[in-house]
This record gives structure tokens, C-alpha cells and sequence, in this order.
């Protein structure tokens, strides 16, 4: 399903600098959550926070969110704009799933890093910690894909974001291995982006990226557990 990304994801939101703002993917990963059911107080993980944009979405629904993410800047981003926007959210720095132990959710948001780059090691500090996930894209969602089935009970849903670029099809392969009814829910079409095009011989030559391409299909990828 195509969405409009015209919107803006929340009307008014504080970003440090190095914290990376709301863009497409955001939007589109915001739209998916508003198309679930959320009781009130249902446990609502937010991987990789960021600006705790959809943490502040997941709680103004009535969800008792925990927000993470391993930037110092980024938690305490969330922290200032759950002030700002008088919601109780818990903003914790973790890596990912590591630092929730035991407890399950049910609801996991994720935007994780994803964008294909020439390094073979993911960038431990910068701006860049928000989007380069190595060659394939997929050092960060891979991991997400393994510990979700651990982190949701019985029909507990994760909804995680990515780029095309990464295999929307390998992550609903990996999911469903895990034991999750896992499929495609959303799709969006939005124009390459600084960092695509500041790399974009290298996608080309990859083969990730054509000549003639000028925009980058995202994706939501939806697993339940069942």
C-alpha cells in the first residue's frame, strides 16, 4: 500500500544536532502504527528512538512506551520532546533489545540503521550510527529479526522500516524462520536522499541502484507473533 508522506510526523519536535529528524521512512512507519489497534496501556517498544517521534505517536494512542536508543544525544532528545509534549515515556540508552531483559511487548517499532555502505564495520559514533548498516544494509535489521520473536508475546506485533535497497524479501524469510507471520504491509516511493546520492557510483556499481533511478522504495515490514 503506497502512503502519503506529506505530513509532518509530529507538529512540533526538538532534534540535537547529530539526532537524526523525522523524514520519509519515519512518516511511513508512523502510518502503520496508526493502522494498528493499541489498547490503552499496551507495552509498546521504540528501537532506535532517535527523536522519540513514534515513541511520543505509540503514547499519545494510549500505549505505555519504552524508547531506546544507544546515542547519548538521542535519549536525551526523546527525553526533552516527551517533556515538551507532557507524555510519560521511558528513555533508556540500550542497544537495541539488550538492555529490556525478559519482558515482551506488544508492539515493537523500529527505524533502524539501513542504508547499504562501503564500510564493512557500522560506525560506532556520529551521525552516521543512524543510517550506515554495511554492504548489504543489513547489520542492524538482521539483529532486530533475530530477537524479535523473543521480545513479543502471543500476537505481539513488530513493525520495522527499511529501504528496499537492504531486501524487504530476506527480512520476511528471516522473521518467518523465527516463527512470525511476517509480510510486507506498506510501501512508499521517496526521492534519493544526500546520503544515497553522495554514494551513488558505488550502489550503481553494486547493481543496487540504476542509472535511471531518482527515488528509493521503503518499506514496512509487519510480523506478528501467532
Amino acid at each position: 500500500m503506497a502512503a502519503d508522506l506529506a505530513r509532518p510526523s509530529h507538529p512540533y519536535l526538538v532534534t540535537l544536532p547529530g539526532v537524526y529528524a523525522p523524514q520519509g521512512d519515519t512518516r511511513l512507519l508512523m502510518t502503520a502504527l496508526e493502522r494498528e489497534s493499541i489498547r490503552p496501556g499496551a507495552d509498546v517498544l521504540d528501537l532506535g528512538t532517535g527523536s522519540g517521534a513514534l515513541a511520543l505517536r505509540a503514547a499519545e494512542l494510549g500505549g505505555s512506551v519504552i524508547a531506546v536508543d544507544v546515542a547519548r544525544l538521542a535519549v536525551v532528545t526523546a527525553r526533552l520532546n516527551a517533556l515538551l509534549h507532557h507524555r510519560r515515556i521511558t528513555v533508556r540508552r540500550s542497544d537495541l533489545i539488550s538492555a529490556v531483559g525478559e519482558h515482551s511487548y506488544d508492539l515493537v517499532l523500529c527505524n533502524p540503521p539501513y542504508v547499504p555502505s562501503p564500510a564493512t564495520r557500522t560506525p560506532t559514533r556520529g551521525a552516521s550510527r543512524a543510517w550506515d548498516a554495511g554492504p548489504d544494509g543489513r547489520a542492524i535489521v538482521d539483529r532486530v529479526c533475530d530477537d524479535a520473536p523473543a521480545a513479543l508475546r502471543r500476537g505481539g506485533v513488530l513493525l520495522m522500516v527499511h529501504s528496499k535497497l537492504c531486501d524487504p524479501d530476506a527480512t520476511v524469510r528471516r522473521l518467518s524462520r523465527g516463527g512470525l507471520e511476517a509480510s510486507i504491509s506498506a510501501r512508499a516511493h521517496i526521492p534519493l536522499g544526500p546520503v544515497l546520492l553522495s554514494r551513488i557510483k558505488w550502489l550503481r556499481e553494486r547493481e543496487l541502484i540504476s542509472a535511471d533511478d531518482r527515488y528509493e522504495e521503503l518499506v514496512v515490514i509487519r510480523a506478528e507473533q501467532v
